[in-house]
C-alpha cells in the first residue's frame, strides 16, 4: 500500500512522467518505424525434380501424382510410416524467400534463417461450382517452410543460397487455391502476404517438354500502341471460382491478356479463330475489327465476343471433369445469331454457372442464356414463347443489359423502348424463368432529379427533375446485400427492384462505364474519362478518387519513395477487386520503355488525405498559429469482442503438416527428406478423403488410424536423439493432425454459416475521445455516450435473419459495449444436402456518421472502421454428416437380444447381423470441423434401396419396388422389413424411426427380393441391403438433409417352406439310402468275404500246382512238338496237383485226431 500523504504533490508528479512518457516514446516510434524495414514474401512454383534450381519457375499445369517414393519411404524402417502402403507425392513444390529494400535477396533469407524465421504456408482450396459431383468443403492445410541449399556452386563453408520448400497440394474438385505466406514470428519482421495459385487448363506439354497454349499463340512483345490511350474494359468472370482471367479490349488484334495467377504474372496471346466476319440483312454490321469486345472467365471455360460472334473454350482439368473434356480448338457457337454483347453472371448456383448473350437483328428482345456444367455449354433462347417486345405489346424495343437473379431464378432486363407518339424510355423488366411471365418493375424517369443538395432522393414520382436525360447503359446485382444498381450518367439503387434511390453525388455530366464490386461492402465506378469513384454499400455518399487531392497527394508521395509503379505517363487497363482490396492493371511508360504492372489503389489512404486537404483550419496559441485538423470520427477505438471460435460459422477445416525433422546439424533438408514430406502431406490428404465412409470410425477423426502409431513414439524420439533415424528423417507425428480449436483473429469470420435457429453473438467497443496522456481524461454520462456513438445493423434479409443489438454504458471508460446477436428465424430454408443450395444474405454493421471519416492505422496502412460487412449462408452448413455408428449398434443390440453371432467368414469393416434378431440402428451426426460427434436424435425414414445375395450381384431397386419393400401399405406381400412403430410419413408410406424406436423385424415376404435366398455353401444365406436413411420432411430441427447410404449385412436367413420341404425330402432320401446301404453291406460282408477267400484259395492251390510240375518233372533227350509237350504236361500237372491237394487235405486230419485234448 501507499503511505499516507496529501494528494496533490502525487498528482503532479505523475502529470510530469505522463509527459516525459510521451516526450520519450515518440522519438522511439518514430526510430522504430524508420528502422523497420519492408520486406515481402516471393512464392514461385517449381517442378518436383527442379528443386534447388535458382532462377527457374514453372507453371501449374501437371496433375498426376510422383509414384517414386517408394524407394525413399522403404528407407524408413523404425519410422511411424506404413511399408505396406504405396506413398505418391505432389508434381510440385512451392519455393519461398523474401527480400528488402536496400538488400540483396539471399544475404536476407540467410539472415532470417539464422535467427529463427521459417515461413507458414496456409493453403486454402476453393470449393468446385459442381456440388453435385464434388463435395462441398472448405478445406485448409497450413505447412512449415523446409530450409533448402541451392545446387549452385558455393564458396562458402555451409551456404550460399538457399531457400524455403513446402509441397503444392492438390485436391480433386479445386482448381483455384490461395497460398497465405506469414511469419513464424521470429526473425525480421515480413509482412503476411497472399498468392493465387491456380491450375492453368490452357496448356498443353509439346515433344521438346515445352508448354504451349492451347487458345492461341503466345506473343512476347507488348507493343505500346495495344494499351497507350485505349479506354480500360472491365475483368469478368465468375467470383473467386475462376483460375485463369481474360482481358480483351486491344485494338485491332484477337488477342487477349491471360493469367492465371491474378496478373501478378500474364502473358500476351494471339487467339486461333477464324474470325469470320458475316453481315447480313438481318445482322447489319457498320464496321468490322479484329477486338475482342467481350471477355468471361469461368471455372473452366472462356467466352469471347469479336464483332457479332460468340466463341467459347474449354480448358483441360482433370481435377474437375474426371477425365480429358478439353476443346480442341475454340468452339464457335450461336451460329445463326446476331450477338451484340456478352453480359456475366458473377455468382454460380445450382452447380453451374452462366453467360448471357444480347441479340440484335432479326433476333431483337431475345436473351440467349447460356449454362456451363462441367465445361459442357448450352444457350436457351428466352423468353421461350415470345419476344420481349411482343410480351410488352410495343412496336420496337432493344435490351441493353441483362442480370441473372440465381435465388429467384429470375431474370431482369433493362429495356429500352421506341414509341412513336412518344420518346424514348427505359424499363426494368422481370422474366420468372419457371413460369415464363414477363412483368414490367420499374420505368426510369426520363430526366435526372434535382436533388437540391441532398447526398441521396428517395424517387417517388413526385421530385422534381432537371434537364438532363436519364441514359442508363448497365446494371448490376450484388446477391449477398440484394442491391440492384442502374447505371448510366446517374447511379439508381434499390432493395426490391421497384423502389429505387438517387444517389446525388455522382455528377449528371460523367457517364459510367462499367461497375467492381467486391462483394465485401465496396464498390468503384469507372467513368467514361476514366475518372474512378468509390461507394460504400449501405451509404449515399460518393467519393472520387481519380483524380482528387488526395490522388495527387498520394502520388507526390510515392515519388518521394521513388516508387516504380508510378510514372507521370500511364494508362488504366482495367479495375478490380481481388480479396477486398482494389487493384488496377497500369501500361507504365518509362524512358520509352513500356510496363504492365498490377498495382494496389489505397483507397483508405486516398480518402483519409481527402478528408485531412479538405477540413484543417489554423488556430493561435499564444503568438503563433498552429495547424489544426478536424476529426470527424464519433470515436476513437473500436473493437470486436467476445468473438466465438470460427470454425463453428466459417466452416473452415483445416491440417497441419510441418515437415520431417532431419538429423543434419545445420538443419538444411535433402532431396530425400523433401520427398518424405511430399509423401506425408499427400497421405495426410488421402486420410482425410477417404474418411468419408459410411460407418464411422471409433474414433471420430480422419487421422486416427495413423495415430496408433503414437505408441511407439518415444522409441522413434530414441532413435533420432541419437543419429540413429532411419534416413536422417525424424517423423513427429505430432505435427500432423487435424486442428480444432481455432481461436478468433479479432475480426468477423469470412462469412457465416447458419443452421435453423442458430445465433452468432459478439461484442463491439467503442471507446468515445482522443487518446490522451492526461490522467484525469472527461467523463461522459450515458446520455452523452448515447447521443455521440450509435450503431445499426443491416439485414438483407430481414424476414430470413434477425439482429438484437444491446448496449452496456462504460462510463469510467467514455465507452459504450454493443451485444450483437444474429440469429435465424427458420423461416426461409426448407431443407438441402450439406453446402447445396444455400440462402445467400449479408449483414452490415453501421457506427453512425463513421462512412468515410474513420480510420485504424495498422502496419499495413489505414484501414477503414465503423462499417463491416459479412456475408451470411443459410442452411446445411458444409462439413456436417450422418455416418452409421457400428460401435454402439454392436453393444446395444448384443444387450437387447442377450446374443450377438457374427458371420463365419468375419468382416471387420462390415459386421454382420443375425436375420431373426431385432435389429437396432443408431446413427452419429459428426461435424468435420469442429470435431464434434453424436448421437443422431432426430427422426428419420429407413429404406431399403437396393440388395443382392452377394456384393457383386447388389442391384438398385426402382421407386415402385421401393415402394413395396418398405411400406406398411403393401398389399402384395413384399415388404422386406417392419416395425412395432406406429408413427408413419403424412402419407403413411412410410415408417418414422428415431434413436427410441423398437426396433427393426426382418420379414423376407415371399415377393421380396431375399425371399427363398439359395444358400451358395453349406451354411445360411446371406444377404446384402443397401439401406437409405434420410431426415427429409420428418425432422424440424435442422436444416440438413442427411442421407445415408450404407450397406448392411444380414445372415442366416430363412428358406422357404418349399424349397425347406424340397431338402427336407432329400436329405431324407439320402439319408435313408446310405443307412440301407450300411445294412446290406453289414449282411452281406461275411459272405462275401467267405466267397473271397475261397476264390483266392483255389487261385493259390492252382498256381502251386502248375510250380510243382513244372520243377518236378524228368528231362528228355527226344524231341518232340511243342504241342505234345504242352498236352502232356498239362495233364501230369493236373494230376499231380489233385494228389497233392487230397494229401494236404488229409494230413490236418489226421494231426488232429493224434493231438491230446487240453482241459
Amino acid at each position: 500500500m501507499y503511505p499516507a500523504g496529501p494528494a496533490w504533490p502525487k498528482l503532479r508528479v505523475l502529470r510530469a512522467m505522463w509527459a516525459l512518457l510521451a516526450v520519450l516514446l515518440a522519438p522511439g516510434r518514430l526510430w522504430a518505424k524508420e528502422d523497420i524495414q519492408e520486406c515481402i514474401w516471393h512464392v514461385v512454383l517449381i517442378k518436383f525434380e527442379a528443386v534447388g534450381e535458382e532462377g527457374r519457375s514453372d507453371r501449374f499445369f501437371d496433375l498426376e501424382p510422383l509414384e517414386t517414393l517408394d524407394s525413399v519411404f522403404s528407407l524408413l524402417v523404425d519410422a511411424p510410416t506404413d511399408q505396406n502402403e504405396k506413398y505418391l507425392g505432389f508434381p510440385y513444390y512451392l519455393k519461398i524467400n523474401y527480400s528488402c529494400g536496400g538488400e540483396s535477396s539471399e544475404a536476407q533469407v540467410r539472415k532470417g534463417h539464422l535467427t529463427g524465421l521459417k515461413p507458414l504456408v496456409l493453403v486454402t482450396f476453393q470449393s468446385p461450382v459442381n456440388f453435385h459431383r464434388w463435395k462441398i468443403e472448405q478445406l485448409q492445410i497450413q505447412m512449415e517452410g523446409a530450409p533448402f541449399r541451392s545446387k549452385e556452386r558455393c564458396n562458402a563453408e555451409e551456404v550460399c543460397a538457399m531457400s524455403w520448400y513446402t509441397p503444392m497440394p492438390i485436391k480433386n474438385g479445386s482448381v483455384v487455391m490461395y497460398v497465405d505466406v506469414s511469419s513464424n514470428g521470429l526473425g525480421p519482421f515480413v509482412q503476411n502476404k497472399r498468392f493465387h495459385v491456380n491450375i492453368n487448363g490452357f496448356l498443353q506439354k509439346q515433344q521438346d517438354n515445352t508448354l504451349q497454349f492451347t487458345v492461341g499463340n503466345e506473343i512476347f512483345s507488348l507493343i505500346p500502341r495495344y494499351f497507350i490511350n485505349v479506354p480500360s474494359r472491365p475483368l469478368w468472370h465468375t467470383v473467386d471460382q475462376t483460375p485463369v482471367l481474360i482481358l480483351g479490349g486491344i485494338p485491332d488484334e484477337k488477342s487477349v491478356l491471360l493469367t492465371d495467377t491474378s496478373f501478378t504474372d500474364f502473358f500476351l496471346v494471339e487467339l486461333n479463330i477464324d474470325s469470320c466476319w458475316v453481315g447480313s440483312f438481318y445482322c447489319p454490321q457498320a464496321s468490322f475489327t479484329a477486338t475482342i469486345y467481350d471477355a468471361i472467365a469461368t471455372e473452366s471455360t472462356l467466352f469471347i465476343r469479336q464483332n457479332q460472334l460468340v466463341y467459347y473454350f474449354t480448358g483441360t482439368y482433370v481435377t474437375l471433369h474426371e477425365s480429358n473434356q478439353g476443346s480442341g480448338s475454340w468452339v464457335r457457337v450461336l451460329a445463326n445469331e446476331c450477338i451484340k454483347k456478352l453480359c456475366p453472371v458473377y455468382a454460380h448456383s445450382n452447380g453451374s454457372e452462366y453467360v448471357m448473350a444480347l441479340t440484335t437483328g432479326k433476333r431483337e428482345g431475345y436473351v440467349h442464356f447460356g449454362t456451363i456444367t462441367d465445361g459442357r455449354v448450352s444457350f436457351e433462347l428466352l423468353p421461350r414463347q415470345r419476344s420481349v417486345c411482343e410480351g410488352l405489346q410495343v412496336m420496337n424495343c432493344s435490351i441493353i443489359w441483362a442480370v441473372f437473379i440465381a435465388g429467384d431464378y429470375n431474370l431482369l432486363l433493362l429495356v429500352q423502348m421506341e414509341d412513336p407518339t412518344t420518346r424514348k424510355y427505359f424499363q426494368v423488366v422481370s422474366y420468372d424463368l419457371v413460369g415464363n411471365h414477363l412483368a414490367i418493375l420499374y420505368t426510369i424517369p426520363e430526366f435526372i432529379p434535382d436533388a437540391r443538395g441532398l447526398e441521396f432522393l428517395m424517387l417517388l414520382g413526385t421530385e422534381s427533375h432537371t434537364t438532363f436525360l436519364m441514359v442508363p447503359k448497365g446494371m448490376f446485382y450484388n446477391q449477398y446485400s440484394n442491391l440492384l444498381y442502374i447505371w448510366g450518367n446517374f447511379l439508381l439503387q434499390s432493395y426490391n427492384y421497384e423502389n429505387f434511390i438517387y444517389l446525388a453525388d455522382f455528377p449528371k455530366e460523367q457517364s459510367i462505364k462499367y461497375l467492381v464490386n467486391s462483394f465485401r461492402g465496396d464498390m468503384a465506378i469507372v467513368t467514361e474519362t476514366e475518372e474512378i469513384w468509390y461507394l460504400l454499400e449501405g451509404s449515399y455518399r460518393m467519393y472520387k478518387l481519380f483524380p482528387s487531392r488526395g490522388w495527387e497527394v498520394h502520388i507526390n508521395l510515392q515519388v518521394m519513395h521513388q516508387s516504380s509503379v508510378y510514372t507521370p505517363n500511364e494508362t488504366m487497363v482495367t479495375l478490380f477487386y481481388e480479396d477486398t482490396k482494389l487493384y488496377q492493371l497500369v501500361y507504365l511508360m518509362k524512358n520509352q520503355q513500356g510496363q504492365l504492372v498490377k498495382r494496389h489503389v489505397p483507397v483508405e489512404q486516398l480518402l483519409m488525405y481527402q478528408q485531412l486537404s479538405n477540413h484543417y483550419f489554423f488556430e493561435r496559441q499564444g503568438s503563433h498559429l498552429t495547424l489544426s485538423f478536424t476529426n470527424f470520427c464519433p470515436f476513437s477505438v473500436m473493437r470486436l469482442r467476445d468473438l466465438p471460435n470460427p470454425q463453428v460459422y466459417s466452416r473452415q477445416e483445416r491440417y497441419q503438416a510441418r515437415p520431417p525433422r532431419v538429423v543434419e546439424p545445420s538443419g538444411f533438408h535433402s532431396e530425400n527428406s523433401l520427398a518424405v514430406y511430399q509423401g506425408l502431406v499427400y497421405y495426410l490428404l488421402c486420410l482425410h478423403s477417404e474418411y468419408h465412409k459410411p460407418y464411422a470410425d471409433p474414433v471420430h477423426d480422419s487421422t486416427w488410424r495413423w495415430s496408433n502409431k503414437k505408441q511407439d513414439q518415444d522409441y522413434y524420439f530414441y532413435l533420432a536423439s541419437n543419429s540413429q533415424s532411419p534416413g536422417n528423417v525424424y517423423i513427429d507425428m505430432a505435427s500432423y493432425e487435424k486442428i480444432y480449436d481455432l481461436k478468433a483473429d479479432y475480426e468477423l469470420p469470412e462469412r457465416i454459416f447458419l443452421d435453423k435457429g442458430t445465433s452468432y453473438v459478439f461484442s463491439v467497443f467503442l471507446r468515445v475521445g482522443g487518446q490522451s496522456l492526461e490522467f484525469t481524461p472527461e467523463l461522459l454520462t450515458s446520455e452523452e455516450l448515447k447521443s455521440t456513438v450509435d450503431l445499426g445493423v443491416v439485414l438483407a434479409d430481414p424476414g430470413c435473419i434477425e439482429a438484437v443489438v444491446r448496449q452496456k454504458f462504460l462510463i469510467n471508460r467514455n465507452s459504450v459495449l454493443f451485444r450483437v446477436t444474429l440469429s435465424d428465424k427458420r423461416s426461409c430454408f426448407d431443407q438441402g444436402l450439406s453446402g447445396h443450395h444455400l440462402l445467400e444474405t449479408s449483414m452490415l454493421l453501421k457506427v453512425a456518421g463513421a462512412v468515410g471519416h474513420c480510420f485504424q492505422n495498422t502496419h499495413q496502412g489505414p484501414r477503414m472502421q465503423g462499417n463491416l460487412m459479412v456475408p451470411v449462408l443459410i442452411g446445411c452448413p458444409p462439413g456436417k454428416r450422418l455416418a452409421f455408428d457400428i460401435t454402439y449398434t454392436l453393444q446395444y443390440n448384443r444387450l437387447q437380444n442377450k446374443h450377438y453371432f457374427d458371420c463365419v467368414r468375419v468382416d471387420p469393416e462390415m459386421p454382420c447381423f443375425l436375420f431373426r434378431d431385432v435389429f437396432y440402428p443408431f446413427f452419429l451426426i459428426q461435424d468435420l470441423v469442429t470435431g464434434d460427434s453424436g448421437s443422431f436424435q432426430g427422426s428419420y425414414v429407413l429404406k431399403v434401396v437396393g440388395g443382392g445375395p452377394t456384393l457383386d450381384t447388389i442391384r438398385e431397386y426402382s421407386e415402385e419396388e421401393i415402394y413395396r419393400f418398405n411400406s406398411p401399405l403393401d398389399k402384395t406381400h413384399s415388404l422386406i422389413w417392419t416395425t412395432k412403430n406406429t408413427t408413419t410419413t403424412k402419407d403413411s408410406a412410410f415408417n418414422i424411426m428415431s434413436h427410441q424406436s423398437l426396433g427393426i423385424e426382418w420379414l423376407c415376404l415371399e415377393n421380396s427380393p431375399c425371399y427363398d435366398t439359395i444358400p451358395h455353401t453349406i451354411f445360411a444365406p446371406e444377404f446384402f441391403f443397401k439401406v437409405l436413411v434420410s431426415n427429409r420432411g420428418v425432422d424440424k430441427s435442422t436444416y440438413c438433409d442427411y442421407q445415408l447410404v450404407f450397406l448392411l449385412h444380414i445372415h442366416g436367413l430363412p428358406l422357404s417352406a418349399k424349397r425347406a420341404f424340397f431338402i427336407l425330402m432329400v436329405s431324407s432320401s439320402v439319408f435313408i439310402g446310405l443307412v440301407t446301404l450300411y445294412i446290406i453291406f453289414c449282411l452281406l460282408l461275411p459272405v462275401m468275404v467267405k466267397a473271397w477267400n475261397s476264390l483266392r484259395w483255389k487261385i493259390n492251390n492252382i498256381i502251386m500246382s502248375e510250380s510243382y510240375y513244372t520243377y518236378t518233372s524228368p528231362s528228355r533227350n527226344c524231341s518232340g512238338t511243342s504241342e505234345t509237350r504242352s498236352t502232356v504236361s498239362s495233364r501230369v500237372g493236373s494230376s499231380a496237383s489233385s494228389k497233392v491237394a487230397e494229401a494236404n487235405q488229409r494230413a490236418p486230419e489226421q494231426t488232429w485226431k493224434k493231438k491230446p485234448l487240453v482241459t
